[in-house]
C-alpha cells in the first residue's frame, strides 16, 4: 500500500464501491427525526480526486500549506483527503482557542492557501488572519467581496481536467499541521508525516480489533478522519464539536439505533451528558461493540453507567496519548471498576492501562530543562513518579516553527530515533500498567515536598457529592500552599449537604492519606474552564489565578 493516508480511501473505493463512506445530517424529517444523506466511497473518492486535481491546477504544489477552516460535513472531508493526495498540508486548528491564539497560530503555520466557510472568510480579514501570506483563497460556499474563488469552482475544473494523477507523495513526506488544545499554554503545531498517520491506524485497528464494515459515530472529527482507512462507515452527527459536553444525547442516541453503530468515539464530557441521560432511562444499544474515550480520564461512575447501556461482551476503553503521540497506552472499564478504580480513590494516579506493543513507555526523573539524548540515568527507580516518555512509530518528531518547544518535548534516543516527552507525571506498576498521577506544569512544590494533582484529587473525587475536584497552589513554588477547589454534584442521593458539611467530611478524608493531609483549604467553584476540544481537561492554570484572587 501507498505511504499517502489517502491511500486507504481509494483502496476502500475500489473494494467497495458503493458501501456508505459517510452518512451527514440533511435537514429534518418528521417526528423529530433527523434525514441523511449517504456518501459512497467510490463518491468521497472521486469528489477528493476532482479537488485534488482542481488544487493542483491552482499551482498549488507538493509540500504548500493550507489554512483549513471548515466545520465537518462533505467539504471537510473531500477537501482533507484531496489536500493529502496531492501532498499538501492542511493546518488543522480548533477555532475555540481564542481569536489571539488563532492568530498566532496561523502566523505561525505560514499557510500558502485558505480554504474556509464565508464565516471564516470574514473572520480572516477582520481580525488579520494570515495577512500578507496568502496566494491563494478558496471558499466553501457562496463567495463575497474576499476575492479568490470557490470550491465549486475548483472541483469543476478538475473533474474537466481528466483522470488524476496523484504526485508520489512518501512517509516522510509531511501529511498535516495538527494544533495542540492549548489546554497548558499557546497550542503548539505537532507536524504529522504520513507515516505517522498511517502508523496511527494500525496501531488503533490492532489494539481495538476494528474490522471493515463497521459503523462508528465519530463525535471528534478528526477521529472520522481515520475511519475509511479502518474500513469504517462515519454517521457524522448533529451537535456542536466545540462544545461536546453540550451534545443532544437524543439525537447520538437516534443516530446509533437507526445506523445500528457498532463503534463509538467521544469524550469523558460526552459520555458523562449521554450516559446521565441514558442510564436512569433504561436506555439500551444492543449494536455497540465497542466505545472508545480519549481527552482526559473518565470518571469511574461514567464508564459504570455507559457499562448499564452497552451489551455485556462490548467494551469501553479510553487510549492514553496526546496530539504528538497517540496512541500510548489504553485500559478497559472493567479493569478500572473492578481494580484499578479503587487505587485511584486511594491517591495512586489513575491506570491508563498497558503501554502499546509498538510503544515504549518509560519514566524518567522529573525536569524542566531540554534533554538532548538518551541515557539510562535519566530513568527514576522502580515504581517511583516521574516524566511518561514515548518511542512509537506513531510520535511526532517536531513543533512546526517552534525549535524551543521542540527541544523541551523531544529526546534522540540511541537509535537516532526520537522520544516525546509527554508532559505528564506517572508511574509504572509491576504489570507493566502504566498510572497517569497529573500535568508536570501542574505539580505543586511545597514545603513539605511534591504533590500531585490526580493523586491527591482521586482521593476526593470518591465523595458522592463532587463531581469533581482540582488540587490548585498557591504562593511561591518551593512554598506552595495546596488548595482544593471542588465543582460539586448536582444529583445527589438524600440529603445535599451544606458547604461546611462538605467541607469537614473532605478535610477529614483527606487527613486519612499523608499525601493530602496538608490540604486544608477547600473553595467551591460554579463550574472549571475546561479545554475546547474535548471538554474535559481542566485549565488549572486559569483556576490558581482564581484562587489567588479569592483568598
Amino acid at each position: 500500500m501507498s505511504e499517502n493516508v489517502a491511500s486507504a480511501l481509494s483502496a476502500m473505493a475500489a473494494a467497495q464501491p458503493e458501501t456508505p463512506a459517510m452518512y451527514l445530517p440533511d435537514g429534518w424529517e418528521g417526528g423529530g427525526q433527523l434525514r441523511y444523506r449517504a456518501i459512497s466511497f467510490a463518491q468521497l473518492d472521486t469528489d477528493s480526486n476532482e479537488i485534488a486535481a482542481g488544487l493542483q491546477g491552482l499551482g498549488l504544489q507538493k509540500g504548500s500549506r493550507v489554512a483549513l477552516m471548515v466545520p465537518p460535513g462533505e467539504a471537510f472531508f473531500g477537501v482533507t483527503f484531496a489536500l493529502f493526495k496531492v501532498g499538501l498540508v492542511p493546518i488543522l486548528i480548533d477555532p475555540g482557542i481564542g481569536l489571539k491564539a488563532l492568530k498566532t497560530c496561523l502566523a505561525e503555520a505560514q499557510p500558502e492557501a485558505f480554504i474556509g466557510i464565508p464565516k471564516a472568510q470574514i473572520a480572516r480579514l477582520l481580525f488579520g488572519w494570515c495577512r500578507g501570506q496568502l496566494k491563494h483563497v478558496v471558499t466553501v460556499g457562496p463567495r463575497l467581496f474576499w476575492g479568490g474563488t470557490t470550491l465549486k469552482a475548483i472541483q469543476q475544473k478538475g473533474a474537466a481536467a481528466g483522470p488524476y494523477v496523484a504526485p508520489e507523495v512518501g512517509g516522510d513526506d509531511p501529511a498535516a499541521v495538527l494544533f495542540t488544545s492549548g489546554s497548558t499554554g499557546i497550542p503548539k503545531g505537532a507536524l504529522y508525516r504520513h507515516r505517522n498517520f498511517m502508523a496511527q491506524v494500525a496501531m488503533i485497528r490492532d489494539r481495538y480489533q476494528i474490522e471493515p464494515g463497521e459503523v462508528d459515530l465519530p463525535t471528534f472529527p478528526l477521529f472520522a478522519l481515520f475511519d475509511p482507512a479502518l474500513g469504517m462507515t462515519a454517521v457524522i452527527p448533529k451537535m456542536d464539536f466545540t462544545r461536546p459536553a453540550k451534545a443532544d444525547p437524543v439525537l447520538l442516541a437516534q443516530a446509533i439505533e437507526r445506523f445500528q453503530c457498532t463503534n463509538m468515539f467521544g469524550s469523558p464530557a460526552l459520555l458523562n451528558t449521554f450516559s446521565r441521560w441514558g442510564e436512569p432511562a433504561g436506555k439500551k444499544f444492543p449494536s455497540l461493540r465497542r466505545i472508545l474515550s480519549a481527552g482526559a480520564p473518565v470518571p469511574a461512575a461514567v464508564l459504570s453507567r455507559c457499562r448499564a447501556m452497552i451489551p455485556e461482551d462490548a467494551t469501553i476503553s479510553t487510549p492514553y496519548g496526546a496530539t504528538e503521540s497517540l496512541p500510548v497506552a489504553s485500559i478497559e472499564s472493567r479493569e478500572v471498576l473492578g481494580e484499578t478504580g479503587a487505587k485511584t480513590a486511594q491517591g495512586k494516579g489513575v491506570c491508563v492501562g498497558l503501554p502499546d506493543p509498538k510503544a515504549k513507555v518509560r519514566i524518567i526523573k522529573i525536569s524542566d530543562h531540554a534533554i538532548e539524548s538518551w541515557s539510562d540515568d535519566l530513568l527514576v527507580g522502580e515504581g517511583e513518579i516521574g516524566e511518561i516518555v514515548v518511542n512509537s512509530p506513531a510520535v511526532t518528531t517536531e513543533y512546526f516553527g517552534r525549535p524551543e518547544q521542540t527541544a523541551l518535548a523531544k529526546i534522540r534516543d540511541v537509535d537516532g530515533s526520537v522520544i516525546h516527552r509527554m508532559g505528564d507525571l506517572g508511574s509504572l506498576d509491576e504489570a507493566g500498567r502504566l498510572w497517569f498521577c497529573g500535568r508536570k506544569s501542574h505539580r505543586l512544590e511545597t514545603a513539605q515536598g511534591l504533590m500531585y494533582t490526580l493523586c491527591c484529587e482521586g482521593v476526593f473525587n470518591d465523595h458522592p457529592q463532587v463531581f469533581r475536584t482540582a488540587l490548585v497552589g498557591t504562593g511561591e513554588r518551593g512554598a506552595q500552599e495546596p488548595v482544593l477547589l471542588v465543582e460539586r454534584e448536582l444529583e445527589v442521593s438524600g440529603p445535599r449537604l451544606s458547604a461546611a458539611e462538605l467541607t469537614a467530611e473532605l478535610l477529614e478524608l483527606g487527613s486519612r492519606w499523608s499525601h493530602t493531609r496538608a490540604i486544608e483549604k477547600v473553595i467551591y467553584h460554579p463550574g472549571f474552564p475546561v479545554d475546547i476540544r474535548h471538554n474535559a481537561k481542566i485549565n488549572r492554570e486559569q483556576l490558581s489565578r482564581w484562587a489567588e484572587q479569592r483568598l
